[in-house]
């Protein structure tokens, strides 16, 4: 077999499938006397009916190679991470957004702590369970149900998911956040009422300079799948305003 004049007319006739084929064939078998019968048909006879797609298995077995090349680099981490988002996607997502939640606060403590002051870990524990219990599974649903109802990835589209956040997410998650936090702090529901109406307009009119931009990168350029964990990822900033809030003293019921 001559595979210089194979390689030759191989990718000089690419540019159809039929091509390949004539290539291939003219090459291996020449003339039209059948070389050996396949189940009683000649390979000469195999070509007019169009059976050869070896160039097809050629091209699954680069894409192949290609994904197998490109999911190796990927860090190890970051390998396991998406396998765990995959096989439990609430859990996984529930537990992201409770450390970041958790780091945010510390963060949070530690640009305003005293010189000699110390960390306040059950404060910590109350913003850290609060991403576990509400805003982590609250956020995998939101994000599944705005890709189901509105599935396009367009501008238009995106600007409709952003203003169904800061029109319904934003001020629920806010009002659960306020409430959930001085509950446990042991305010009854005059000192809770007393702190949403001081609090919770602010906090919105703070969210619409900041979570807009956040929300079109999410809902325009991320999947659906790692939506949350962006969203989760821009509320490290935002919590770290969050929780200083959330922790002032008392309003005056």
């Amino acid at each position: 077999m001559n595979i210089v004049g194979l390689s030759k007319r191989f990718f000089s006739d690419h540019r159809s499938l039929n091509g390949i084929n004539n290539a291939l064939v003219k090459t291996v078998f020449s003339g039209r006397k059948p070389i050996f019968g396949f189940y009683g048909r000649s390979f000469h006879e195999l070509r007019k009916t169009g059976n050869f797609v070896v160039p097809r298995v050629f091209s699954v077995s680069r894409n192949l190679t290609t994904n197998a090349s490109s999911s190796s680099k990927q860090p190890a981490f970051l390998r396991w991470y998406l396998r765990k988002l995959e096989s439990h996607p609430f859990m996984t997502k529930s537990i992201t957004t409770s450390l970041i939640y958790m780091a945010a606060d510390l963060t949070s403590q530690m640009i305003t702590m005293q010189p000699m002051g110390s960390f306040d870990l059950i404060r910590t524990a109350r913003m850290a369970s609060f991403g576990l219990i509400f805003l982590g599974p609250s956020q995998h649903l939101w994000f599944s149900y705005l890709s189901k109802i509105l599935p396009k990835r367009d501008v238009l589209t995106t600007f409709k998911k952003i203003m169904m956040g800061q029109v319904l997410f934003g001020p629920v998650s806010n009002t659960v956040f306020y409430s959930y936090n001085a509950a446990l702090q042991g305010e009854n529901s005059g000192e809770i009422l007393a702190r949403l109406k001081r609090d919770l307009l602010p906090t919105l009119k703070n969210g619409l300079m900041y979570w807009p931009v956040c929300d079109f990168v999410t809902f325009k350029y991320v999947p659906v799948h790692l939506q949350p964990l962006m969203n989760s990822s821009c509320a490290y900033i935002w919590t770290i305003y969050l929780t200083y809030m959330a922790n002032q003293t008392k309003a005056d019921s």
